[in-house]
């Protein structure tokens, strides 16, 4: 599991993330949301060790993030950022290769094929493995990106907002391809989403951030009600329930 222990993050006078703790558990998809500026992509940046934090301490698997070697940790925690800026011409299948690196070095080997195949596959790219990625359209792009994690094949899977770009089939299919991650391969799946019933509908567990700190977190029962989602987004949410799940109609007050 990944434990989170009175993390805070400053940028100056600002505190982006304040005295943040929580357990993520594993073999979960727990997903994170709240209002714009709510401190949810910069929770992630520092669980992944992209950035540091300013207090506080970040475990994976009962080891602090920051004590594992580079390589050791790219085995076992993949992570795709919110923006992803890409200058050199690659074809979609360089790009999804891009996700061995930690374990060849680039000498891609039969193995490392059979997981770019699958990856591609996963992502319905097989038949544009062979474009340049400056020709894709930006979901297409999107789910380029998010196979090169895929087939970094790593226990722990951070996204940040994975749906950018996403139309609403490909939304769907996506949401359903990181529950079969963590369904049939034992994942542990983080991610950031601004559609709270695709976080009803998929996630296991539900964080949410306000402000900079822990708003509230729990299984999704107990998140998708009325008096946390309006506090939340300061808004007038109804609860819906169809075929045992749970999802959101909400109004400006």
């Amino acid at each position: 599991m990944m434990d989170v222990q009175n993390v805070t993050k400053n940028y100056g006078q600002t505190v982006v993330v304040n005295n943040v703790s929580l357990p993520i558990e594993k073999g979960k998809m727990t997903a994170c949301i709240g209002p714009n500026g709510a401190g949810k992509s910069t929770l992630l940046e520092m669980v992944s060790r992209l950035i540091p934090q300013d207090t506080g301490h970040i475990y994976l698997d009962g080891k602090e993030v920051k004590s594992w070697k580079k390589g050791e940790f790219a085995k076992r925690l993949s992570v795709l950022k919110q923006t992803n800026q890409m200058t050199v011409r690659l074809t979609v299948r360089e790009l999804v290769s891009f996700g061995r690196f930690p374990y060849t070095k680039g000498r891609l080997n039969s193995k490392c094929h059979e997981i770019i195949d699958s990856s591609l596959s996963y992502l319905g790219l097989s038949e544009l493995q062979n474009r340049y990625i400056d020709t894709l359209s930006g979901g297409q792009l999107q789910r380029a990106m998010i196979a090169m994690v895929l087939c970094q094949d790593t226990d722990y899977i951070l996204l940040d907002e994975p749906l950018n770009n996403l139309d609403m089939s490909f939304g769907v299919q996506m949401m359903q391809t990181l529950r079969s991650l963590v369904d049939e391969l034992g994942k542990t799946v983080i991610t950031v989403v601004h559609d709270i019933n695709f976080a009803a509908s998929y996630a296991d567990n539900i964080v949410a951030m306000k402000e900079g700190q822990l708003f509230a977190s729990g299984p999704v029962d107990k998140m998708i009600t009325k008096s946390v989602l309006d506090d939340l987004y300061d808004m007038d949410v109804e609860i819906i329930e169809n075929k045992g799940k749970k999802y959101c109609l909400y109004y400006i007050n």
